[in-house]
């Protein structure tokens, strides 16, 4: 699909806009169970909003079409976030929301390429989607496809020896349509990333590895955007990457502040709260 079918040419709504809904959309079906990804959903809200009104080629009423970009979520328990945003997209009906993690319904609390339209892998174990990534962007290439894979893995998948295979094998492949989208949110169920096994120094790791690296705030949708359309428009014929940082729980400051935020508790009377917290911060 050419650059005039992508979605932010068909629609007057802003990214910033966007942002907000999948934030709130994540906010109400984690409402449903009373429990959920929250923190990480609201942190990736912004990546995503870039992602699929600005980067990805897709069609909402074919979510199989062959000469779309494919987005894998690597991350499954992100589910929450791709759910999110698939129903703005319009890919999923969002009179479906109420049925997230219930008996039947086509949104599993961790994520299931057989039950969703417009989910492309079954995320986790972590540490697989990057190698599936290569195998997809490998098989785009030799059929002389256009189409771009972009693979959303979190930081906790850095310290998973599949991930710098998978790393390795892209770049002595050379596969430029190949995008790898890092979420740094420094949070894994034991602590800090950083803590349990650093990457770091990061970029450089990468760029060691023959990927072109950026890094940039997360939660800045200027940088952001600006960082997708770097890493496509690369005239070098090697795999890239984004690393991006977030702020887990951001758009909702006193969840932020918790201390533990990678399954962040919060109480039946807070979601309405948290709903309220994010209203007052509506882009105009």
């Amino acid at each position: 699909m050419g650059v005039g079918n992508r979605p932010a040419a068909r629609s007057n709504v802003s990214l910033e806009q966007r942002a907000w809904n999948i934030r709130r959309k994540a906010l109400l079906m984690g409402e449903v169970q009373g429990q959920g990804y929250i923190g990480q959903a609201l942190g990736v809200a912004d990546v995503l909003a870039a992602a699929y009104f600005h980067a990805l080629a897709f069609r909402a009423d074919d979510p199989e079409w062959e000469g779309r970009d494919r987005f894998l979520l690597s991350v499954g328990h992100y589910a929450i976030a791709l759910y999110a945003v698939l129903m703005e997209a319009g890919i999923l009906p969002e009179d479906e929301l109420p049925t997230y993690g219930m008996d039947d319904s086509r949104m599993p609390m961790s994520g299931m390429a057989s039950y969703t339209p417009g989910m492309e892998i079954t995320g986790g174990s972590l540490g697989q989607g990057l190698g599936i990534a290569v195998g997809m962007a490998l098989g785009l290439k030799r059929k002389r496809s256009p189409a771009f894979v972009y693979n959303l893995m979190s930081d906790g998948e850095l310290g998973e020896g599949s991930t710098w295979e998978a790393a390795m094998a892209a770049a002595h492949h050379r596969l430029d349509n190949l995008v790898c989208l890092v979420d740094f949110n420094n949070q894994q169920a034991d602590g800090h990333s950083t803590e349990m096994l650093s990457a770091e120094p990061l970029e450089a790791k990468w760029e060691a590895f023959g990927w072109h690296c950026q890094r940039v705030d997360g939660n800045d949708l200027a940088g952001v955007v600006a960082a997708f359309d770097a890493a496509r428009a690369l005239p070098a014929a090697k795999p890239r990457v984004i690393v991006f940082d977030t702020r887990m729980c951001k758009g909702v400051p006193f969840l932020e502040g918790r201390e533990i935020t990678h399954f962040v508790r919060v109480e039946a009377d807070e979601w309405a709260k948290a709903l309220a917290v994010l209203e007052e911060g509506r882009p105009q």
